[in-house]
């Protein structure tokens, strides 16, 4: 197991190198040095992961360092490799692999090469550390690495005002869910006197039922710490309320997008409930929160998707429903489904963010769906990877054969578990991710009919030839990019081919190989990853050992529950399909109509619930208004006019006065003289 030290630390050594070489060293060598040495750790964890499928490996803790020692508060730096570090390391190195690789092709024609590189790999190193954590603090450390990374990969490129609020939203969203987590963090070195994580889980059993007094009232203390960490998972994980920050951060170049929302910063709060589940388990009231939040998250984020027009906006919008997915199967109790479904999700989130960058290059860097259109001619092998991926997230698969894509075996588990546990948190969750299924289904389509289907609706407009000249993905110096949406209409209008004079001039092109081959990789993921791993995830208690809480007796309900559930995600699969062909190949002018007899529901789904708007009164305005009074009224108006102004103002006036003492003729001074020396006389004398 002392491949983890390579693993782990060779991503920082790449990013330090790249980052404190920049252009010295030049691009070639910083990208070779940062995606040579994140294929090496991609190499080296594989094994260890096929180790604990095959059932030869075991949970091992690598010491790194001394850390700590004050008092009572004492911990190493220590690496901690089990099943479920394992997952996760092969999940954030793969990925973060064949970012690396994508970008070599997207991001070719940028000035800031090294930088990003370097940020890449500084992004890897902090997620690696986190989900390698022997106890709490270390995990922290990692967990405001990965808030550090992502604020300066959204923000990367800091000319584009859009870029640096969606950078910043991204901090601030983060750190209110982060005051939740070390807040749970202190609470939980109270209570048990060790921030060691296996020490904790150990005797979290004990605490069950406990309770402390808070306000006058007696509360149950597990359940208090649980919602605190849980606070934490919902700032990194984007869930209901503290999810505003994720679609914003489709800002960042889109590699920067496929990284954030498919394998580090917004996996780590599931990671982190799964981790904890020992401790999650006392605490019944904890987790009938994170059942509830996670499906209200899932249908939230699903019914957006379906309004939205910026392709890398809708597969975010579908990253936090997923997310919500991973969630309730926490919540109901079977982590190992979470697990699962974030393994699976890793893959074909990657490849639909990936491919939604292969089409904005191919479009010279237009977002906006409705100004693409029969792509699937000019941009096959795009068109196939992300069909690949839209197969596995909406879930297509043959139940009586139990094939499927990556999405049929891990999300219909978690829909099926969530019915098993029979609570009214676990049915609200069944039937919210059902329904949700069937608009992940609606919106995924929606979005193939309108990039690879149709008509080209891309040619001669004014819109387009701005974009062209201008881009709204990879913004430079000489050219500001134009606003989002700038100049798109909120209605569900798809422009006609005639209102954009066909295609003339205007030729979409195929990626380069650098950004097809990791395409093609995550594409067989997106296929078999759920096949040929369910059972170890599923089925095998083994597999899972102490790292996580495995419930075998609801894993056993799962299996029994009626045919109609473990076919009701397949249901509602093809009927959202159904409705999405209606809509926008067999009759274009329905979505229109639709939007005008919802008239104020799509407007409310539309601008995302108005969540923003919401915050924006309740939060941003205040939060000015106060800054403002302590500025004008505090600062100027007292400290500046008491303080270094009157300062200043006095001895202006003093000087003035003294000045005109200085007359410049002798007789003036003579008197002076003359009166002072009256005064010492008369001083001495009385």
């Amino acid at each position: 197991m002392q491949s983890i030290l390579i693993i782990v630390f060779l991503p920082l050594l790449a990013a330090i190198v790249g980052g404190l070489g920049n252009r010295a060293l030049g691009n070639v060598v910083v990208k070779s040095i940062t995606t040579g040495a994140l294929f090496i750790s991609c190499a080296l964890s594989w094994p260890i992961f096929l180790g604990f499928v095959a059932g030869d490996a075991t949970a091992s803790v690598v010491p790194v360092l001394q850390w700590v020692q004050s008092g009572d508060l004492s911990f190493d730096w220590a690496l901690r490799v089990d099943t479920l570090t394992a997952i996760m390391l092969v999940v954030i190195t793969t990925v973060s692999a064949l970012v690396h690789l994508y970008s070599w092709g997207y991001m070719d024609e940028d000035p800031d090469q090294p930088r990003f590189f370097a940020y890449l790999s500084l992004f890897t190193f902090a997620m690696l550390m986190l989900v390698t954590a022997d106890n709490l603090v270390q995990m922290f450390f990692g967990w405001e690495g990965v808030g550090l990374a992502s604020y300066l990969l959204i923000g990367f490129w800091f000319r584009k005002p859009s870029a640096n609020a969606a950078a910043i939203k991204a901090f601030v969203v983060n750190r209110v869910g982060d005051l939740g987590f070390m807040l749970g963090i202190f609470g939980t070195f109270v209570v048990f006197g060790t921030s060691s994580i296996p020490e904790i889980l150990a005797a979290a059993p004990a605490m069950s039922g406990a309770s402390i007094g808070f306000l006058g009232y007696r509360v149950q203390t597990m359940d208090v710490l649980c919602i605190l960490l849980f606070i934490g998972a919902m700032g990194k994980s984007a869930q209901l309320g503290l999810h505003t920050w994720l679609p914003d951060a489709m800002e960042g170049p889109t590699p920067v997008s496929a990284l954030i929302h498919a394998a580090t910063m917004v996996t780590a709060g599931v990671f982190m409930v799964c981790r904890l589940s020992p401790i999650f388990e006392t605490a019944p009231v904890a987790l009938g929160l994170v059942t509830f939040i996670g499906a209200a998250t899932c249908i939230f984020a699903a019914t957006v998707g379906t309004t939205q027009w910026d392709i890398k906006r809708v597969i975010a919008y579908s990253t936090c429903s997923q997310l919500g997915y991973m969630f309730f199967a926490a919540g109901v109790g079977a982590y190992g489904a979470a697990m699962f479904h974030l393994f699976t999700h890793a893959f074909f989130k990657a490849l639909l963010f990936l491919g939604a960058g292969s089409v904005i290059h191919a479009m010279h860097h237009e977002q906006d769906m409705r100004y693409y259109g029969a792509l699937r001619k000019h941009i096959p092998l795009t068109f196939w990877a992300m069909m690949a991926g839209t197969l596995a997230i909406t879930g297509v698969g043959i139940y009586w054969l139990h094939a499927g894509f990556a999405g049929f075996h891990s999300k219909d588990a978690i829909l099926e578990v969530a019915f098993a546990r029979g609570t009214e948190t676990g049915n609200f969750a069944f039937w919210m991710g059902t329904f949700a299924a069937l608009l992940t289904s609606f919106y995924s389509w929606r979005l193939m009919f309108l990039t690879f289907w149709g008509k080209p609706r891309w040619g001669d407009s004014e819109h387009i030839q701005h974009a062209v000249h201008h881009g709204h993905d990879a913004p430079d110096e000489h050219n500001p990019p134009i606003q989002e949406d700038a100049g798109h209409d909120v209605t569900h209008h798809v422009p006609s081919p005639e209102e954009h004079d066909g295609t003339a001039g205007y030729h979409p092109h195929e990626s380069p190989v650098a950004m097809l081959i990791p395409l093609g990789v995550l594409s067989l993921g997106a296929v078999f990853a759920g096949w040929v791993f369910s059972h170890a995830f599923l089925d095998d208690p083994e597999f899972w050992g102490n790292s996580i809480f495995y419930n075998e007796a609801l894993i056993h309900e799962m299996h029994g529950v009626p045919l109609l559930v473990k076919l009701a995600a397949t249901i509602v699969m093809l009927i959202g399909l159904l409705f999405a062909w209606l809509f926008y190949i067999r009759d274009t002018s329905r979505p229109e109509k639709a939007a005008g007899q919802l008239g104020p529901i799509y407007r409310f789904v539309y601008n995302k619930w108005y969540f923003d708007e919401l915050y924006n009164f309740l939060f941003v305005r205040p939060a000015f208004w106060i800054g403002r009074l302590f500025w004008k009224r505090g600062d100027e108006g007292t400290i500046d006019r008491f303080g270094p102004n009157g300062a200043a103002w006095v001895v202006q006036q003093a000087s003035a006065l003294a000045s005109k003492v200085q007359s410049g003729y002798v007789y003036s001074y003579a008197l002076v003289m003359l009166l002072g020396l009256v005064a010492a006389v008369t001083w001495v004398l009385f």
